[in-house]
């Protein structure tokens, strides 16, 4: 009898955990192959609380983590720290995701000792290496490496065909995220801080804010600080909320603007099922992340993005997302515009979503069994089929 293939999955960040879990828990349950764990530790709290939440226990965990520490530091830890991995799991193909310095570590890790890497959530760009920086750079140097691109969107395809990137090697999945969001939502949540449970209980409608890019760090974030007191000001039946990141950066430069105002709630990050929960409660989405740009659309809550350009145009082309920048004028008139003008509000909750159906991980483990030569493949996600213009929309979105 043949042995089950060996596949090892590589990750250390949050939002890494959250889109390979689905993948991890389908692979474990394929008869032909055997999943495998490497956590490289990049973030330690939130990658621990992720694993917990989806059941996921490490094979291996490299604990990399260490304050202040340079990327070069970091990339050099994990590539050393992986050898000792190989060595022992001797892995069949490797799945990293994304665009962390895990992953592209886990990538020319693998590469070097011969080993198919898989890159999942592959195809995202915004043509421009310094932002967001250094994720532009690492996915590109990802799909370099990458025998199997495993790419969300038809757009995320045709930019790697643009890079001759061979077709035959680009299967189209859906986004992972929103088969962890939905998975996630099934259970009963309640929020550990008891103002959002009063909140939730009142009825209001609440706006989400996430800030953190460092693109936006500095004077942009003084502005983002600003708009946010002058939306607070100018709606005061509305209540907006911040899970804020703990990045001194940051919080210096929001926390003096928005001081004092009684419709703002300024949180500590939330858990990952905390953070699902606010957005399904929510009515909007203000955010520079790169993820709520995805998980947003799929519980038909409009997003603006605080970002000149975006490595995500689909939701755009869609209706679901709007650009705005960092101006703060520009933010206070768009969002007003969301809560305020109910037609403009229900086109962008009920656009088509680009970016997944709940099926990602089941069609990304049956591309990963056909490179294994375990299976012929199957159906690619088409939900969003983007014609010749909205390709080239798209393409001058991330290309400003």
């Amino acid at each position: 009898m043949n042995r089950k293939k060996k596949l090892l999955a590589i990750f250390g960040t949050r939002p890494e955990a959250i889109k390979v879990a689905p993948i991890v828990e389908a692979a474990r349950r394929s008869e032909f192959l055997e999943c495998s764990v490497a956590v490289t530790g990049q973030h330690r709290e939130m990658l621990d609380q992720v694993n917990e939440l989806f059941g996921i226990t490490p094979d291996y965990d490299l604990d990399v983590f260490a304050p202040g520490q340079t990327l070069n530091r970091l990339v050099s830890r994990i590539i050393d720290g992986l050898d000792n991995v190989f060595n022992d799991c001797e892995p069949d193909a490797v799945i990293v995701q994304g665009d962390t310095t895990s992953a592209v570590a886990g990538a020319i890790a693998s590469f070097y000792r011969g080993i198919p890497v898989i890159h999942a959530e592959a195809g995202l760009r915004s043509y421009n290496l310094m932002s967001p920086f250094p994720e532009e750079a690492n996915r590109k140097l990802a799909s370099q490496l990458a025998v199997l691109h495993l790419a969300p969107t038809m757009f995320n395809k045709h930019n790697l065909i643009r890079e001759a990137i061979d077709e035959s090697t680009i299967v189209v999945t859906g986004n992972t995220v929103i088969d962890a969001l939905f998975k996630t939502l099934e259970n009963k949540i309640a929020f550990s801080d008891e103002r959002l449970n009063l909140l939730e209980l009142s009825g209001r409608r609440i706006v989400t804010i996430t800030t953190h890019r460092r693109e936006n760090h500095g004077e942009k974030m003084s502005g983002i600080a600003r708009a946010i007191a002058q939306l607070a000001l100018m709606e005061p039946d509305v209540e907006f909320v911040l899970p804020l990141h703990l990045n001194p950066a940051v919080r210096d430069r929001i926390i003096p603007e928005i001081v004092g105002f009684a419709n703002v709630t300024v949180t500590d990050p939330l858990n990952y099922a905390e953070f699902t929960k606010l957005l399904n409660i929510s009515t909007a989405v203000l955010t520079d992340s790169g993820g709520v740009q995805e998980e947003a659309p799929s519980l038909g809550k409009p997003v603006l993005v605080m970002r000149s350009n975006t490595e995500r145009p689909e939701g755009i082309v869609a209706g679901t997302v709007k650009l705005v920048g960092t101006r703060p004028e520009d933010i206070v008139r768009e969002m007003r515009a969301v809560l305020n003008d109910s037609d403009l509000y229900t086109a962008m909750a009920s656009a088509i979503n680009p970016y997944g159906d709940g099926r990602a991980a089941e069609r990304s483990l049956t591309a990963i069994e056909k490179l294994l030569g375990l299976s012929h493949g199957g159906e690619e996600f088409d939900s969003w089929k983007p014609n010749a213009d909205d390709l080239r929309r798209a393409t001058n979105l991330i290309e400003l």
